[in-house]
C-alpha cells in the first residue's frame, strides 16, 4: 500500500512540475517558438500508412509543412502531390532531417531498425511515437515492450530522442472528423521532456483533440489497445482513469 502511495505521489509531482514548466515559460526560447499557438512547423513522418498518413494530411491542411516517408516512396510522392505545396516526400532520413518534430508510426517490429537508421538525426529532436506492440504481428519484441512498458521500450529503441507517446489510444479512422465535433475528445499523452510535451500538445490540438498528460513516459504502457485508456473519451474521464493507474 505504501509503495502504491509513493508511486502516485511521484506521478502527481511530475504532473505538477510539467505544468509549472509550461505555464511559467521555462522552455528554451527556440522551443517556445516552435510550440507557440501561432506559427507553423515542419513535421517529418516516418511511416505514412493509416496513422502517419492520416495525421500528416490533417497537419498539411492546418498549414504545417509535412514530409512523408515510408518504404514506398512512390506512394508518398502521390500523397504529397495530392495534398499540395505544403506536402513533400522523401526518405526516412530526409524526413527526420526536415522536421522540427518527427512522427514515427511504424510496426513495432520495425522500430529497432528505424532507431539505428536515424540514430544521428533523432538525438535531441522531439519525436512523437504512435507505435503499438502487438505480439501477433511483431513477435517477441512486442512481448518485451509490453513487459517493460511501451513508453520506456520505445525510448530504449530511439535513444536520445525527446519522446512523447501520443495517438496510440484512439483509432486512426476517428482522426479526420475530430475537429468538426462540438466537444473535443481527449488525447492521452505521456512524456518526460516539457518541451516535447508542449510541441506534441500543440500538434494534438491541431488534429482536433485536447491533449491530456497522464504522466511521465513510463505511463506510456497504458497507451496501447486493451488498456483502461484505450478508446475515445472526454478529457476529464481520461484524467480520472489515469489518476487511478500506477
Amino acid at each position: 500500500m505504501k509503495a502504491n502511495d509513493a508511486i502516485k505521489r511521484n506521478r502527481r509531482g511530475f504532473l505538477r512540475a510539467a505544468a509549472a514548466t509550461l505555464v511559467l515559460g521555462g522552455l528554451p526560447a527556440a522551443a517556445r517558438a516552435a510550440a507557440a499557438a501561432a506559427g507553423k512547423m515542419k513535421i517529418g513522418i516516418v511511416g505514412s500508412g493509416r496513422v502517419g498518413g492520416t495525421l500528416g494530411e490533417i497537419w498539411v491542411k492546418t498549414g504545417h509543412q509535412v514530409m512523408f516517408s515510408s518504404l514506398d516512396l512512390e506512394h508518398d510522392k502521390a500523397l504529397a502531390a495530392r495534398l499540395g505545396p505544403n506536402a513533400r516526400a522523401g526518405t526516412p532520413r530526409e524526413a527526420a532531417a526536415f522536421g522540427d518534430a518527427l512522427l514515427i508510426s511504424v510496426p513495432y517490429g520495425a522500430l529497432p531498425q528505424v532507431g539505428k537508421d536515424l540514430a544521428d538525426l533523432i538525438k535531441g529532436k522531439v519525436v512523437i511515437d504512435t507505435c503499438n506492440p502487438f505480439p501477433g504481428r511483431d513477435g517477441e519484441i512486442a512481448n518485451w515492450a509490453r513487459q517493460k512498458g511501451a513508453g520506456l521500450a520505445s525510448a530504449e529503441l530511439l535513444p536520445g530522442a525527446r519522446l512523447v507517446r501520443a495517438f496510440n489510444a484512439v483509432g486512426y479512422a476517428r482522426l479526420p472528423e475530430a475537429a468538426q465535433r462540438a466537444q473535443r475528445g481527449g488525447m492521452p499523452i505521456a512524456g518526460d521532456d516539457a518541451n516535447a510535451i508542449a510541441v506534441a500538445s500543440r500538434l494534438v490540438r491541431d488534429i482536433g483533440y485536447e491533449p491530456v498528460l497522464i504522466g511521465p513516459l513510463a505511463m506510456g504502457r497504458y497507451l496501447v489497445p486493451g488498456t483502461p485508456l484505450a478508446g475515445e473519451r472526454p478529457p476529464e474521464e481520461i484524467r480520472k482513469i489515469a489518476a487511478a493507474l500506477k
